[in-house]
């Protein structure tokens, strides 16, 4: 589990297929402190698992069901991403609850600049653009935003000049691609209304548990 709040930019040292799967080698600093084989860590977006780790260099594997959802299939050697580790137990939780289960991939179509005012709107499929609200939460490559507006062009989000200078927005372009999550809570909400509506549905039946076996003596 994430907060959004982006740790460090790191670079992507080398990119490797095969197998089915990508591999992604990518030199940081900060996060290299206490990360170990095994551990979670956000990477533009997506949660990955560590699967190898040197003094200076982590790698990753990324698996064909996150390469089709996510922008991560795309890097080049060189490319910047954004890196957060997994959030430990009493911590302060500074953004929103963050996955890093990347749903889709926006495209930005807009950037404005009014001195120290920058707005980027991103276009998001309709299929995610229902679990997005105007003061809500997003995650952006990884990043905790919150939305500003909602039109037909998408959502719109302000960046301040920390989120600029300490992330991989602070260098994106009109058409460049960014990895979406919504906010899970919007999700549970209509699964838990879906279900309501079909309750009939989901009811267990008395004799089928019993033949699973279940309330004999």
């Amino acid at each position: 589990m994430f907060t959004g709040i982006v740790e460090e930019m790191g670079t992507l040292i080398r990119h490797t297929t095969g197998d089915n799967q990508d591999t992604l080698v990518i030199k940081a600093k900060k996060v290299m402190a206490d990360l170990a084989v095994g551990h979670s860590i956000n990477v533009s977006g997506a949660c990955l698992t560590v699967v190898a780790r040197s003094r200076a260099e982590f790698s990753v594997r990324v698996v064909p069901e996150t390469l089709r959802l996510s922008n991560l299939g795309d890097l080049k050697v060189g490319s910047m991403v954004n890196l957060e580790r997994a959030v430990g137990a009493g911590e302060r939780f500074h953004g929103h609850l963050v996955q890093g289960h990347v749903e889709t991939v926006g495209y930005v179509n807009n950037l404005s600049m009014d001195q120290a005012d920058v707005r980027m709107t991103v276009t998001v499929d309709t299929r995610w653009l229902r679990y997005c609200l105007t003061k809500g939460s997003i995650a952006l490559d990884g990043a905790s935003l919150t939305i500003a507006d909602i039109s037909q062009e998408g959502i719109t989000v302000a960046l301040i000049p920390y989120t600029l200078d300490t992330t991989t927005l602070g260098s994106k372009e009109v058409g460049d691609s960014v990895n979406v999550e919504t906010d899970v809570f919007a999700r549970y909400l209509e699964r838990f209304l879906e279900l309501e509506s079909d309750m009939e549905q989901w009811e267990l039946d008395p004799e089928k548990v019993r033949q699973w076996g279940f309330g004999e003596s």
